[in-house]
């Protein structure tokens, strides 16, 4: 993402940029920071770290997410350097005396207890990928837990909810370019079905993946994949955002009820840039 972010910094004057998300071993930490550092200086300061365990993008390759502690590990080391710091990195004392444009704020992002724990004790804000009130209420009270174990102030996280949209009049053809997501985050909850009991999670997130017959990564987030047949239509309207223009700014407005602070759309279901022409001149003034 390196690249387009590049020209996004250089083409752009206001708007924030960052990763959503990077993980700790796709590349070194040294060398995260070392990009996110030019960015920033690049951009005047307006990056961002989204970062997570490696969910997707490492089953891509057919190897495991890494670990909660790496990725705890990794948000210092690039902290530390990206503020200036001197850090002992495999032995070695290293440092970005470059370094200028203060520390990116980082998002992390998570489903689980645990990661959802882990992004309130170390996160300045964090990433939910999808827009389902009751499991958003539900992530943030791991959220704010990790924040209070930390003595930090559970207000001063920020949320942001991410998913796929498309606004149409025409609900039935608007489930279709947006089916894929709700399919994308299956791959997070049966990896979280394996690891807790099944009290220790809603029904609400667990329920519609027990019909999903597998995953082909070769076809991860494609619009008509095979990959999304399992998922049904009150899914796609609970994870998604679809519908007219009314109700997009209905369920932001709920969203923002809850607390979230920012609302990122995946682009990646065709029409970009009609979608970013609705949301800039129909949506967005709504909710100012």
């Amino acid at each position: 993402p390196y690249t387009l972010l590049t020209l996004m910094a250089v083409n752009t004057k206001q708007m924030r940029l960052g990763t959503c998300v990077t993980n700790p071993v796709v590349r070194d930490p040294t060398v995260t920071a070392s990009l996110l550092a030019t960015l920033n200086r690049i951009s005047g300061g307006r990056m961002d770290l989204g970062i997570g365990r490696g969910d997707s993008s490492r089953r891509v390759m057919g190897k495991k997410p890494t670990t909660l502690a790496r990725l705890e590990e990794t948000v210092r080391i690039i902290r530390d350097l990206t503020a200036g710091k001197q850090v002992v990195y495999d032995e070695k004392p290293i440092q970005m005396t470059w370094a200028s444009h203060g520390v990116p704020p980082v998002w992390v992002a998570g489903y689980g207890p645990k990661a959802l724990n882990c992004a309130g004790r170390i996160g300045d804000g964090v990433i939910l990928q999808f827009a389902d009130p009751d499991l958003i209420k539900w992530c943030l009270g791991f959220v704010r837990e990790g924040a209070e174990e930390a003595g930090r102030d559970f207000s001063q996280i920020r949320i942001m909810s991410a998913t796929a949209v498309w606004v149409s009049d025409d609900l039935a053809k608007a489930r279709e370019p947006v089916r894929w997501f709700p399919a994308l985050v299956s791959n997070h909850v049966v990896d979280l079905i394996s690891r807790y009991k099944p009290e220790e999670l809603p029904e609400g997130l667990t329920a519609y993946v027990r019909d999903r017959k597998g995953y082909d990564y070769l076809h991860h987030a494609q619009v008509g994949s095979s990959n999304a047949e399992f998922v049904t239509d009150e899914i796609v309207d609970r994870y998604c955002i679809v519908g007219p223009v009314q109700e997009h700014i209905r369920r932001l407005k709920e969203l923002e009820a809850l607390g979230v602070t920012q609302f990122n759309i995946y682009l990646m279901c065709g029409e970009e840039e009609k979608t970013l022409e609705i949301y800039g001149r129909d949506v967005i003034p709504a909710l100012r």
